[in-house]
């Protein structure tokens, strides 16, 4: 089903926002395009994903957080306040 590979490729835009966030230091840009890409296909889609919405549905509330929590961290070395 045509659900199952647009489902797929949501799992790639995952991974292509999570490389640039492993990064030291983070690629922000890089990952912020992959995350709005995810966000523009799972918000639009939702159900419509089959089986596979609410992992992606969660899977990008995931990594919008990691994304937020890396972009509010303090650089390496530095304490936070």
């Amino acid at each position: 089903p045509a659900a199952d590979f647009v489902a797929n490729h949501c799992y790639g835009l995952f991974e292509l926002a999570a490389v640039p966030l492993r990064q030291h230091p983070p690629h922000f840009g890089d990952a912020q395009l992959a995350i709005d890409a995810l966000g523009a296909v799972v918000e639009r889609l939702g159900d419509r994903l089959g089986d596979s919405a609410a992992a992606l549905t969660e899977g990008l509330t995931q990594i919008r957080l990691a994304y937020v929590q890396l972009a509010q961290a303090p650089p390496d070395g530095e304490a936070r306040p």
